[in-house]
């Protein structure tokens, strides 16, 4: 099997990559450097935008891709030894006020009216920067990996305004060299602006972008041309330091207890393109709490990273893999009361074809469960074929430092190390229908010796009416990734899926169709041990609401005892085998009504002939721009035989956004789950004062579910600056 797939993603390496010139390459857009000052105020007056080009006449992308934009939008850009300058004007199409969620940072792409651009300094149509903001002025900015997947939790120093006029919106930025990274001496950048406009529904790009892509793609970038070479931005050497205070109180004992902590990042560009980032006595309380989840599955689940110094270049590291076999997971590190004692990443391009990435961390050691200090090197190497493919190698060592085991068998005993070494070949064509991955891993540790390797791949090809997709995983039951993330081991797994849309004419549904997903997973012996099978039909509306029918079929062979209610109550034994049917419904309203809702059920069977009931709903409310009110719940229940009987789990999360001004925030979100009897709450005030300094106020609170047992609170002030030296 993995043979024949691999010689299929090879048939398709030869005829889709080798066609080197990018599908947009007639769209250019030249960039001279600025005759006068700039002053960065939405006012459009300064003299240097009067002699720059102007890229207009975009194309729609949405409701449909073949024909012009109807709503007309200018976009010059421009720039300086220091900066590079962007202005576009949106013009207004049906009267009204603007659709916003608020002024708060990297706000919901499909809920706001709202300009953003993608620029690939390299273009490899692979990697990249976004920046942007939405009608009232809501920053935007994040990391492109992927060809067109964008990670808003990067944050970055540059500035911008957004004003206010009759028939328009004018966007202006300034973003640094030194906020980027490009290549000394490219005077060619890939490039494409975007416009989401929410009344007349539209959606539209510079550079046309087929419909069932994001006008992400960097496939489908135009082309920026500079006059002369983009400036080196000289010393490029940025410490960010922290200082912290902190009381939280205890209670077992009623008392309080303080911490106070320095602590910081420095970034060194060593290149333009090539950064050493550092980082000593690291603190990440100011991020913000995980989403909750009911939790019925039997395995681990999986959050994703939001701490800002893994995140630059972090798909090097943590897209190698797949999403359930990531030999290396950054959250790993330095969580559950772990200290981070210090670390660096060297990470970059060392030219258009070769990426690196570096990682090296020290922990320190937790007295309280006996875990030692501990010390994780990644390294990756990534070498550009073709078009936009890319072969990658991965090595990744775990080491306990100074550790001897206990003999105390109530002492938790830890591995000395665990090693991988992987190797990963990403396809994807140049108009980014075909994609795939060809994937083996393989690890090391004491004791686990013999089927202890990964191999996979898929591919997937993706047109405006087609989406096809097959991959298959074998993971072996030695094969053990302790800084990575691999909840299940020991099986053979085969997915492939379908969907065709169909798009009616004159209606006002804008497309429909089915989507059928069969995964099974088999033991290495190949016998089934899961199946889950599920049909769709998906409903999309002119106004951009939809509506889904699922039905699902579930079959399980348990390979490992498990309660169904995940609440430690009795376990279903090994070996035992469950079938059952589910139902459901999902509809999500329209995003233009301040006031927006959205509502899934699922109703059928579940383990040991029991039965299922989801209902969860989500609703929102907008007081354009400065306030924003939603409330996420949804209930479980789980009608079983004895001794579960009848059990109901309720998550309610209720979330208040208010934001004065786009450098002034404040949240307050709260987290009900009965599964885990726990209520938390976290209220965080964010004041910006300087781009990418910050003043945190963050106030955390857990308790029981009834509130009458509480397990301790936190206050914590936390100030940042951003220092260029």
């Amino acid at each position: 099997m993995i043979k024949a797939l691999l010689l299929l993603l090879g048939g398709c390496l030869i005829t889709y990559n080798c066609i080197a010139q990018k599908k947009n390459h007639s769209f250019q857009l030249k960039m001279q450097k600025a005759s006068s000052p700039i002053v960065v105020d939405g006012l459009e007056d300064d003299a240097a935008w009067k002699n720059v080009d102007v890229a207009t006449n975009f194309y729609m992308v949405l409701p449909m891709d073949t024909s012009s934009a109807k709503l007309r939008t200018d976009v010059r850009m421009t720039y300086d030894d220091n900066n590079i300058y962007i202005v576009a004007s949106c013009f207004n199409g049906l009267p009204g006020a603007h659709m916003v969620e608020s002024l708060r940072r990297d706000w919901d792409f499909s809920k706001n009216d709202n300009f953003i651009f993608f620029m690939d300094p390299f273009d490899d149509q692979t990697n990249g920067f976004s920046f942007g903001a939405n009608a009232a002025g809501g920053q935007w900015d994040g990391i492109m990996y992927e060809g067109g997947t964008i990670d808003l939790s990067w944050d970055n120093k540059w500035i911008s305004e957004v004003k206010q006029y009759p028939d328009r919106y004018v966007f202006e930025a300034a973003i640094p060299f030194k906020s980027i990274r490009y290549k000394k001496g490219i005077t060619q950048w890939g490039i494409n602006f975007s416009r989401n406009d929410l009344k007349s529904t539209e959606k539209s790009s510079w550079a046309p972008v087929p419909r069932q892509f994001p006008t992400a793609s960097l496939a489908y970038t135009g082309f920026l041309e500079w006059d002369q070479p983009p400036p080196t931005p000289g010393a490029n050497i940025s410490v960010i330091p922290y200082v912290l205070g902190a009381a939280s109180n205890n209670p077992v004992n009623g008392s309080t207890d303080y911490r106070r902590s320095i602590g910081g990042d420095a970034k060194v560009a060593l290149t333009s393109s090539l950064n050493l980032d550092l980082t000593v006595n690291p603190d990440f309380s100011q991020v913000e709490v995980d989403r909750q989840v009911t939790n019925l599955s039997r395995f681990e689940l999986f959050f994703p990273e939001k701490r800002q110094f893994f995140l630059e270049n972090g798909d090097l590291f943590a897209n190698f893999g797949y999403p359930n076999i990531r030999p290396f997971f950054s959250r790993r590190i330095g969580l559950g009361g772990v200290p981070i004692r210090y670390g660096a990443r060297l990470s970059g391009r060392i030219n258009r074809k070769w990426r690196i990435g570096v990682m090296d961390m020290q922990t320190g050691p937790v007295d309280d469960i006996a875990l030692p200090a501990q010390n994780f090197v990644t390294a990756v190497i990534q070498r550009r074929i073709f078009a936009r493919s890319n072969i990658g190698i991965l090595f990744m060592n775990k080491e306990s430092l100074d550790y001897q085991p206990s003999t105390d068998p109530a002492v938790p005993v830890y591995s000395s190390y665990n090693r991988n070494v992987g190797m990963e070949y990403n396809l994807a064509s140049s108009d980014n229908r075909w994609t795939g991955k060809a994937l083996y891993l393989k690890s090391f540790s004491p004791g686990k010796e013999g089927d202890d390797f990964v191999q996979a791949g898929n591919l997937k090809y993706f047109s405006r009416k087609w989406l096809l997709f097959m991959q298959e995983e074998y993971t072996g039951k030695n094969y053990t990734a302790e800084a990575g993330f691999v909840p299940r081991h020991g099986y053979i797994k085969l997915d492939p899926q379908i969907t065709r849309v169909f798009f009616p004419k004159g209606s006002s549904v804008l497309s429909h169709g089915p989507s059928v997903v069969s995964t099974h997973f088999y033991n290495t012996a190949f016998q089934e041990t899961d199946n889950e099978s599920t049909f769709t039909y998906l409903i999309t509306f002119r106004q951009r609401s939809t509506l889904s029918a699922v039905g699902i079929h579930d079959y399980v062979k348990l390979l490992a005892p498990f309660d169904p209610t995940n609440s430690h109550k009795d376990t279903l034994a090994v070996g035992t085998q469950h079938n059952w049917n589910i139902a459901g419904l999902d509809f999500v309203s329209k995003p233009q009504s301040v006031f927006t809702y959205a509502f899934s059920f699922r109703s059928g069977g579940y383990y040991a002939d029991g039965k299922y009931f989801n209902f969860a709903f989500e609703l929102r409310y907008r007081f354009q721009p400065y306030v924003s009110v939603q409330l996420n719940s949804s209930y479980n229940q789980l009608d079983l035989p004895q001794p579960w009987g009848l059990t109901k789990f309720w998550l309610i999360s209720p979330r208040l956004d208010v934001t004065m001004t786009n450098k002034l925030f404040m949240a307050a979100f709260l987290q009900y789950n009965q599964q885990v009897n726990n209520t938390s709450l976290q209220a965080r005030l964010q004041w910006r004062y300087r781009p990418a300094s910050d003043l945190f106020l963050v106030f955390t609170e857990n308790a029981t579910v009834n509130n009458t047992v509480t397990k301790g609170s936190t206050f914590t002030i936390k100030w940042t600056y951003w220092w260029n030296l």
